[in-house]
């Protein structure tokens, strides 16, 4: 069962290594508050299958859209996320290398 948020909650999304820090809204997934604050994290299929987005959840709480995300027990337990399925029930800072802000330059 997933986690319970109240429907208003706003947390504060901080993505590093850029040091950028964004509302993450009830509701939306991280990717969802990240793009609609202009900044696009790696992603491909959006529904946790694909493991493109995959980062590292350095501090906060995250529950699951879907019921088995693509990641393994150990890469879970490791701290590992996918924020195209996992909404913020906390803030949260991520470790995402090759996160940009809209019109530049994909970094890979």
């Amino acid at each position: 069962m997933p986690d319970a948020c109240p429907a208003a909650a706003t947390h504060r999304l901080r993505i590093e290594p850029a040091g950028w820090e964004l509302p993450a809204p009830a509701g939306l997934t991280l990717l969802q508050a990240a793009r609609a604050a202009g900044i696009h994290l790696p992603r491909s299929c959006q529904n946790g299958s694909c493991r493109a987005c995959r980062c590292r959840l350095l501090a906060g709480r995250v529950a699951y859209r879907v019921e088995w995300p693509g990641l393994s027990p150990e890469e879970r337990a490791n701290g590992e996320v996918l924020p195209c399925v996992a909404e913020p029930r906390s803030d949260v800072t991520l470790d995402v290398p090759g996160a940009h802000r809209a019109g530049e330059p994909d970094p890979d």
